[in-house]
């Protein structure tokens, strides 16, 4: 048995079962509350909805939960609250996912691109100060891989220049800066549910500020811009109703509420966890040279939704030891394309190569290892493993 050779050369594997990049965790009382909603008579627009939102506002220390379909209607349902349409410039990293750029062109606006951090790949709020104009009417800082951006410093150009600032912290449920939580840190925030998220009820979000006009505008624009919804006309033995502006239906289920609900409840273990594993990656990585963790922000605590690594200075392409890592075993993602870099904003936006070093350098090396609740030291260990393989291979 040969355990040295790459596996995608011949040699052993180190795990023949393929470990994934992450995997949503369903406990058996998530399970109970979903089959207890199908059993209601409410399985969209329901008790439940307002049950979910109550809880999230209460869990990050905001005023007002709004919840849909998505992380990405989320975005969208901001981008309206805050009236984006044709002739607005709204700030997006593009080191992100489409998504967060996407939602300001469904209003009409123009996503600018700023770079990111080198060493964190948060967006750096001096390319957001030198990227105003007078055009700009908000900031949307991305919370990648976990962690938050520098709120303080990002709220100071917020409002020196009077624009919004919108946290996409769809990574981030669960992290602080300073004590303060995720989801209270900026103007307004977005979270995704998708299956691999911190919580995860299969696909949905939520949107949370202490401005009752947004939330109001939100919670409409969710249901097609009409002004109540089954539930609220059903308490109130009413049938009428109004569409006041042009909404979109991004409502999210009792049943996934109900999930969402449940799953709440375990986020602070889930990040506990989560963490735990980073840390024993961040002192195994520590002596292997060829892969670096990214950077840590002071006084903030990480989620973790995604562990990224730089690898450098080997003899192999970052695509090469993607492969190298896949065939043994483990299940390494990749993180994002930045967005400028994709063909629909070059094409339509006049956005090109070489416009944002630290995000496209970022992109040639990253990789992200598997990273999930209920992943054992055994896996972690695995996955430590084949990187030290791979690394000592292409040295």
């Amino acid at each position: 048995m040969n355990t040295s050779e790459l596996a995608i050369n011949g040699g052993t594997p180190v795990r023949t079962e393929l470990l994934p990049y992450s995997r949503p965790l369903v406990e058996d009382e998530d399970k109970k509350a979903v089959q207890e909603v199908l059993s209601s008579g409410w399985l969209t627009t329901g008790p439940k909805v307002e049950e979910f939102e109550k809880a999230f506002a209460s869990f990050v220390g905001t005023e007002y939960a709004v919840a849909v379909n998505s992380g990405t209607a989320a975005l969208h349902a901001t981008m309206s609250a805050l009236g984006i349409t044709k002739g607005d410039d709204v700030i997006v990293p593009t080191m992100t996912f489409a998504a967060t750029a996407n939602a300001v062109v469904y209003q009409g606006g123009t996503p600018v691109f700023v770079d990111s951090d080198a060493g964190t790949l948060l967006i750096d709020p001096t390319k957001v100060e030198e990227a105003i104009t007078d055009k700009t009417k908000a900031i949307i800082a991305v919370d990648y891989a976990g962690q938050p951006c520098d709120y303080d410093a990002l709220q100071a150009i917020a409002k020196k220049h009077q624009v919004k600032l919108i946290a996409d912290a769809c990574h981030a449920l669960g992290a602080t800066d300073g004590g303060r939580t995720v989801g209270s840190l900026a103007d307004i925030s977005t979270f995704s549910f998708h299956a691999v998220k911190p919580l995860a009820t299969g696909e949905g979000g939520m949107i949370t500020t202490n401005d009752k006009h947004l939330a109001d505008h939100m919670k409409q624009f969710r249901n097609h811009g009409i002004n109540s919804d089954h539930h609220e006309r059903h308490k109130t033995g009413s049938w009428f109703y109004r569409m006041d502006f042009l909404g979109f239906n991004y409502r999210l289920p009792d049943i996934l509420c109900a999930l969402g609900v449940e799953q709440l409840k375990h986020v602070p273990n889930w990040t506990a966890r989560r963490q735990e594993i980073a840390e024993l990656y961040d002192k195994s990585f520590a002596e292997i040279d060829g892969v670096t963790p990214l950077g840590k922000r002071p006084g903030a605590t990480h989620a973790y939704h995604l562990y990224v690594v730089n690898v450098d200075g080997l003899s192999a392409s970052r695509t090469d030891i993607f492969d190298a890592l896949r065939a043994e075993g483990i299940g390494a993602n990749v993180h994002y394309i930045p967005v400028h870099l994709h063909p629909f904003y070059q094409e339509h936006f006049g956005t090109k190569e070489h416009q944002f070093p630290n995000a496209e350098n970022a992109y040639e090396h990253i990789l992200s290892l598997p990273i999930f609740a209920d992943m054992t030291n055994e896996d972690t260990a695995d996955t430590v493993k084949a990187v030290e393989k791979v690394c000592a291979a292409y040295r």
